[in-house]
């Protein structure tokens, strides 16, 4: 067997794990012909769209798996993330200091996980919301904008979170 048929194989039953463990988790009924129906609706669930979930040029158990200790750092990060930009929103909301701009900037990240997460941890985040990433490129809706110099502006919104990131994914 070639590796590139090895990747698939592998793709496919990550894919049908992935599904048949997110049916389980909320589903509350556990008789065996349940359990059978959604293996059976996972197991091929998977064989369509495995391609789509674990795309082949991402060929490294690396681009996905992440690294626990670096996972844990980035969800402590997140959090603290969370709490501090929480309180900026709120202290420039109350004294109507807001300067609410569109900024576009790009990141070092390879892995599309990695860039979604990213996307998606910038979104968590109080005062930005991701509006787009298309490839390594973010536009972001940043509420206390303080310049609108792409790459300023792309390292006070990421830095942090992209480095934990790196760490964490490749």
């Amino acid at each position: 067997m070639n590796s590139r048929r090895i990747w698939a194989f592998i793709r496919f039953v990550l894919t049908s794990l992935f599904l048949f463990l997110v049916r389980f988790l909320f589903s509350t009924d556990t008789e065996l012909f349940s359990v059978l129906f959604g293996l059976g609706a996972s197991i091929l669930t998977a064989s369509l769209t495995y391609h789509i979930f674990l795309p082949e040029h991402e060929a490294g158990l690396l681009f996905f798996i992440p690294r626990p200790l670096s996972l844990i750092r980035f969800l402590v990060l997140m959090v603290i993330s969370l709490y501090a930009s929480s309180f900026s929103v709120v202290k420039a909301v109350i004294s109507g200091n807001t300067n609410p701009r569109i900024v576009h900037f790009r990141t070092r990240l390879r892995s599309d996980l990695a860039r979604t997460v990213l996307a998606n941890a910038i979104t968590f985040t109080p005062g930005t919301i991701t509006l787009d990433l298309n490839d390594d490129h973010l536009t972001v809706h940043w509420l206390l904008c303080s310049t609108i110099h792409a790459k300023a502006a792309g390292e006070a919104i990421k830095t942090k979170i992209e480095h934990a990131l790196g760490r964490t994914w490749i």
